[in-house]
């Protein structure tokens, strides 16, 4: 297992969409013990493949006290229309958070490393952590879900950010309104 270093804002990476894994193979669960050993490492809420540089539709998560949990090529559905709206961060916009919205209740269907269908179902933290991870799948980033008053403080304290090298933000309207399901 290897810490891998996380893509940050800016990389073009971060906004290509990510292929469908067909091969549920010895590199597949390397890849997953490594996004989990980094999101650990960092330490975070989850980890997305794109976010390390692998383009394949795959994340990790962990909630407080809880085992660490991936899903590989994830749907999500959504039982009810209730949002949440609260802070959100990423680890490639490190140090940064801002108020977003998601669903508050999400059910995500997928498989895991060894091919075995899983379906996860989440509210709050856990919800809004699968959307923000299926998010950097599509190539979305929670910043492009962000009202536009609060993109344009975004896009501030990104350019102010140590990490940024006073790079100019490109933060897009999200390409799609169905919270970070699978389009």
């Amino acid at each position: 297992m290897a810490i891998a270093p996380i893509r940050l804002f800016g990389d073009p990476v971060l906004r290509v969409p990510a292929v469908s894994v067909v091969d549920f193979d010895t590199e597949l669960r390397t890849l997953v013990r490594d996004l989990t050993e980094t999101m650990q490492a960092a330490p975070g809420r989850g980890l997305a493949a794109p976010q390390i540089g692998v383009g394949l539709r795959v994340f990790t998560y962990q909630m407080p006290e809880e085992e660490p949990g991936h899903l590989i090529n994830p749907a999500l559905a959504f039982p009810d229309e209730e949002d949440q709206f609260g802070p959100e961060g990423c680890l490639s916009l490190p140090g940064l958070a801002f108020d977003c919205h998601r669903r508050r209740n999400v059910i995500a269907a997928g498989f895991s490393m060894y091919g075995e269908p899983v379906e996860i179902a989440g509210s709050d933290l856990l919800a809004r952590a699968i959307q923000h991870e299926t998010d950097h799948l599509d190539g979305v980033l929670f910043v492009d879900r962000l009202d536009p008053q609060m993109r344009a403080v975004a896009e501030q304290a990104i350019r102010e950010a140590e990490w940024s090298d006073g790079i100019v933000p490109e933060i897009r309207e999200s390409p799609h309104r169905l919270y970070g399901a699978a389009r």
